[in-house]
């Protein structure tokens, strides 16, 4: 029989809500140690979901519901982390661009990240450079993350990016791009670390940025 944390992932990959929720409160329960819970079901879950979501096996719903049913699930473990000293990977403040309204693909690229063992601070939409790097310098994040859906709105993240480079976070931190109207040509242009088309490139690059291999 298939070790419990490998049964966890199993059922996020499937998308299974009710015996996920089962095999988590049977891991809690029964004392798993918390890393293991997190590195082997969790996060091993996520990461099959991102591969068949690239091979185009999985598409952005089934993406979505793999991503909820971690953020639930770590919303039981929480409280376990802080006590047992688990160390996050990195520290990540996520937001829209100032004068942007769109929020789903943020918060799936949100929710890939935390399931991927980054804490993450979304500041949600509509958000200014001030905002940005006061949360960044606040919260000691390692990361920025700027989304835009709009070809207009993607005109305010240089600016932004800008006005980071010239704050005292310049050499401490790294900010990356993503949603619907930028490309990788545009994220160079612009000065950002890294630029991402979706959620799981996303994870891929924030890795990449922090040095992160698993």
């Amino acid at each position: 029989m298939a070790d419990i944390t490998e049964q966890i992932a199993r059922k996020v990959i499937e998308g299974d809500f009710d015996e996920f929720h089962r095999l988590v409160d049977d891991a809690i329960m029964h004392n798993i140690d918390i890393n293991r819970l997190m590195q082997n079901g969790f996060i091993e879950g996520l990461n099959i979901v991102g591969e068949k979501f690239t091979n185009k096996e999985y598409f952005l719903p089934d993406m979505l519901v793999s991503g909820m049913m971690v953020q639930e699930g770590l919303n039981k473990i929480r409280p376990l982390m802080v006590k047992s000293g688990l160390k996050y990977k990195g520290r990540v403040v996520a937001g829209t661009v100032l004068g942007d309204m769109h929020d789903i693909g943020k918060k799936m690229v949100c929710m890939m990240l935390e399931g991927s063992g980054f804490q993450i601070i979304d500041i949600g939409i509509d958000v200014s450079a001030e905002k940005f790097i006061k949360t960044a310098i606040d919260k000691k994040a390692d990361i920025i993350a700027i989304s835009a859906m709009l070809s207009t709105t993607r005109l305010n993240i240089g600016p932004i990016i800008s006005d980071i480079k010239k704050s005292k976070l310049t050499s401490t931190i790294k900010v990356i791009v993503g949603g619907a109207s930028l490309t990788q040509d545009f994220a160079d242009k612009i000065g950002a670390d890294g630029y991402a088309p979706d959620a799981v490139m996303a994870v891929v690059r924030v890795k990449k940025l922090l040095g992160v291999d698993k």
